[in-house]
């Protein structure tokens, strides 16, 4: 083994050159979204536009504690690529998200993250002679074990934490909206409003009507379907107390049976006469069906008493049921999206012990979220460009992070300007180098 010399050398060295592709995607919807600052404020005093998007820009590199700040606070590429004036030390940055206003602060977050995915295209899903654009509901608990921040408390998933919910839109998966609950708090507890809230996007989007909303049997309420808007959606049935002999003599009598293997009959169709939450003011919706009669077990040995599985979808899709059963598994790949926020980003113990404060954070987490997703698919575009062969529909926020956002650069300063020089060999130089061109 080589031993080398270690020194310290003069030039500005960085790491993360990938934070100039981020300013340039952030810069001019910051700046319409977020005031310099939502109360008044001294004139020396650090605004709330940098306490945000430093908050913004320690999240696009991965990072989610307040102590973090202090990494940055001398690093001048990451202060001119968010457009950030002055980084605050970290007891002032975190006092400063204790006296932000909870409801304009998130409602000016939820308008810049709009903007953000306002000029992407969204991959749709097709439904037979339809091509939508999946809009996908859900709660995902984020394990805060072990602490005592207001909010945190006993989740679904048997461990205590937040039981924040989100929406995600198109097949790539950009973050439409979410909202910090404390872990106790029933998924169904102010979704009707979440989808209101949605719906609204969508609508300033200028996407209403040509979206597939898609939701847990957690969410199973009649209210929720006044909310839709004019979009299509799939919501799992919770079957409370239904009887699945009942529902098996449904399917006989009304459904399709499909190919199977043998001891096993499956049935699927339609029943068109059911009222959402049996309330028979409400309009009757679709429901398709997903009826299996098991006569032997996996072992081929005949069963005594057949058992009988019932799944059933509320649904105004003018499709095939099994079409309908197939656009909801896809709904499943929405835990990849919570699986990048959690761990990609490292969402999942926020950093203060206030949750209003921790809802600020989130919001500012799905900023990053949208931002680096937005670098990913702008390579994905670029792949003749790229150095290696790039065959998926969408990058993980972990792959954005490596391969473009922790690229190592040099800073120097010529004649009155400052340049990035990037290593000889840094592969992805041509990739970046185009996307930054093509938003400057």
């Amino acid at each position: 083994m080589k031993h080398y010399k270690l020194a310290r050398g003069n030039s500005e060295l960085n790491s993360t050159a990938g934070n100039h592709l981020c300013g340039l995607l952030l810069e001019t919807h910051a700046k319409r979204a977020l005031p310099l600052n939502f109360q008044p404020r001294r004139s020396d005093a650090i605004s709330d536009r940098d306490i945000l998007l430093s908050q913004i820009g320690l999240l696009s590199n991965g990072r989610t504690d307040f102590n973090d700040i202090d990494l940055y606070r001398g690093d001048e590429l990451f202060t001119n690529a968010f457009g950030i004036q002055t980084v605050a030390s970290e007891p002032v940055f975190r006092q400063r998200f204790d006296e932000l206003p909870a409801m304009k602060t998130q409602s000016a977050l939820r308008l810049l993250s709009s903007g953000l995915i306002s000029k992407q295209s969204f991959g749709r899903v097709n439904a037979e002679h339809l091509e939508l654009i999946p809009v996908d509901m859900d709660v995902s608990p984020l394990d805060n074990s072990g602490s005592s921040k207001q909010g945190v408390s006993y989740t679904y998933k048997g461990h205590d934490g937040y039981a924040p919910m989100f929406s995600y839109i198109g097949t790539e998966g950009y973050m439409l909206d979410c909202e910090l609950r404390p872990g106790k708090q029933h998924c169904q507890n102010g979704t009707p409003e979440f989808i209101r809230r949605s719906v609204q996007q969508l609508k300033t989007l200028g996407i209403d009507g040509k979206c597939l909303i898609r939701l847990d049997s957690g969410n199973d309420a009649a209210e929720n379907f006044d909310e839709m808007g004019g979009n299509y959606f799939i919501v799992k049935r919770n079957p409370r107390k239904e009887c699945r002999e009942q529902w098996l003599g449904t399917a006989r009598r009304v459904g399709e049976q499909v190919e199977s293997r043998d001891g096993k009959k499956v049935y699927l169709g339609f029943v068109e006469h059911r009222h959402p939450g049996n309330d028979e003011s409400r309009p009757a919706v679709s429901i398709a069906f997903e009826v299996i009669e098991r006569l032997q077990d996996a072992t081929g040995f005949d069963l005594l008493i057949p058992t009988v599985e019932v799944n059933t979808w509320w649904t105004n899709l003018p499709c095939r049921a099994e079409t309908v059963i197939e656009l909801y598994h896809a709904h499943g790949t929405s835990e990849q999206f919570h699986s990048e926020l959690k761990s990609d980003l490292d969402v999942e113990r926020l950093p203060s012990g206030k949750l209003c404060v921790n809802k600020i954070i989130l919001l500012c987490a799905m900023i990053a979220f949208n931002l680096l997703r937005s670098i990913g698919q702008e390579v994905i575009a670029r792949a003749a460009l790229a150095p290696q062969k790039i065959n998926v529909m969408r990058w993980r926020i972990k792959t954005v992070l490596q391969n473009i956002v922790y690229c190592a650069v040099r800073l120097v300063r010529h004649a009155g300007r400052t340049e990035l020089h990037f290593g000889k060999r840094c592969p992805w130089f041509a990739v970046i180098r185009d996307i930054a061109l093509a938003h400057t």
